[in-house]
């Protein structure tokens, strides 16, 4: 039998845009005739999808849409996505901060939130009588939360200024002060959202380690929202991806990492056409050793490049890309400036080419990040992903303890070559 902490039911989160609330008196009164005879909310028939990328007809949105995942008790839950897919405002809904337009959510224990920085605190409080605070909306007692103080603060590195009113604490001393609470208080289950980001790479490790340690032995649930694709690697035992409100996938960590970075720009070529007042890259295209955007381990690897430029007397143009890998991992960096070879002389389209004899990469999904840049100013022109491509083991023969994803980069280096 399944040990079922969380369930979420048919989550779904409409907006209205522009507005405070639900909107006119008009619409209210229609949502309480629909009640009152027993009917549906007429406004739940009407709404766009989460999608920032397009202007929409309707003035309602949906931020969620038809959510449903169960989490068992001291599992690591992961949450991933872009910008805008609805991750907050699904943690939100989980933490009671705010409720859903339809569906249900149901748990059992505790439920402590780390959504923003500086959540649940008062700013005129010092950091020991904020301690004392959180923990009393967590439902804890007086005894309870003293017992557990000395961990808290040590924990927090906030020792010396625990005193002190929090209005005075930097962002990065609020977040190791918060997360403490939260995470030495004892919930049942721990929602952090991006907030870690906040803090120094040494935080980011200790905090990392506590989340394994009370999922792993202290049987806890914990739902982590992080664009560090590291992190969630690290931590989470199975990841829902995010796209426009939805759920595009609730799978084994590693694939669900391996599905959002192949939502990246998947083709094979990207074109701009239109032309603008600076030099730009007007084409990205990639030749990979097999069909479509499959390539394999130790073959050979192309990239095509087209720059217009609309001015030939520009100078110093530097152009340069990463190979970043499923982690959002730069893994290989190649650049060529203009004074070493003259790749950038001409008025409109200049073409030029970096090839690998052999590209060593283990399996897994890549993508390139190009950037163009004037390289004595440093002013930037232009820097955008583009290009997936999978790395596969083809026609090789498989060690014993089995190919690894991300690790053991290694490459031939590679050469520039300009094309007429």
């Amino acid at each position: 039998m399944k040990d079922i902490i969380l369930k979420a039911e048919n989550i779904s989160k409409q907006y209205r845009l522009g507005q405070v609330g639900t909107g006119t008196l008009t619409h209210d009164l229609n949502r309480w005739w629909h009640q009152v005879r027993g009917k549906e909310n007429p406004y739940l028939r009407i709404g766009d999808t989460n999608d920032r990328s397009t202007k929409g007809e309707s003035d309602y949105v949906w931020a969620l849409q038809d959510i449903n995942f169960e989490v068992e008790r001291g599992e690591v839950l992961g949450i991933i996505g872009k910008n805008g897919a609805g991750k907050s405002t699904l943690l939100k809904i989980l933490s009671k901060v705010t409720a859903p337009t339809t569906g249900s959510i149901k748990s059992r224990g505790r439920i402590a939130s780390l959504l923003e920085v500086g959540t649940g605190f008062n700013g005129e409080m010092s950091g020991r009588e904020n301690i004392f605070l959180n923990g009393a909306i967590l439902g804890m007692t007086k005894k309870e939360i003293a017992s557990k103080i000395d961990e808290i603060i040590d924990f927090s590195g906030c020792e010396r200024y625990i005193d002190t009113p929090v209005k005075r604490y930097s962002s990065g001393m609020t977040v190791r002060l918060a997360f403490a609470v939260a995470a030495f208080l004892e919930p049942e289950i721990l929602v952090i959202d991006e907030v870690l980001a906040v803090g120094d790479a040494e935080f980011q490790k200790k905090a990392i380690g506590k989340m394994q340690d009370i999922s792993r032995n202290g049987g806890r649930t914990v739902l982590f929202v992080s664009h560090d694709l590291s992190a969630i690697s690290t931590l989470a035992t199975r990841t829902i991806v995010l796209s426009n409100g939805s759920i595009l996938a609730i799978e084994e960590t590693n694939k669900a990492i391996s599905i959002y970075s192949s939502m990246q720009q998947n083709e094979s070529i990207f074109v701009q056409n239109e032309l603008v007042d600076k030099p730009s890259i007007t084409k990205v295209e990639i030749v990979t050793s097999e069909r479509g955007t499959l390539q394999a381990n130790g073959k050979p690897f192309k990239i095509n490049f087209e720059i217009n430029m609309l001015d030939e007397n520009y100078e110093n143009i530097s152009l340069s890309f990463q190979i970043i890998n499923n982690l959002n991992k730069a893994i290989i960096f190649a650049y060529i400036f203009d004074n070493n070879i003259s790749i950038c002389r001409k008025k409109e389209v200049n073409k030029l080419s970096y090839e690998f004899d052999n590209l060593r990469l283990y399996k897994g999904n890549y993508y390139l990040k190009m950037h163009l840049a004037n390289s004595k100013t440093r002013e930037k022109f232009q820097e955008f992903d583009c290009c997936s491509f999978e790395v596969e083991m083809i026609n090789q023969i498989e060690p014993e303890w089995g190919w690894q994803n991300n690790v053991c980069q290694y490459i031939d280096e590679g050469k520039w070559i300009t094309l007429e």
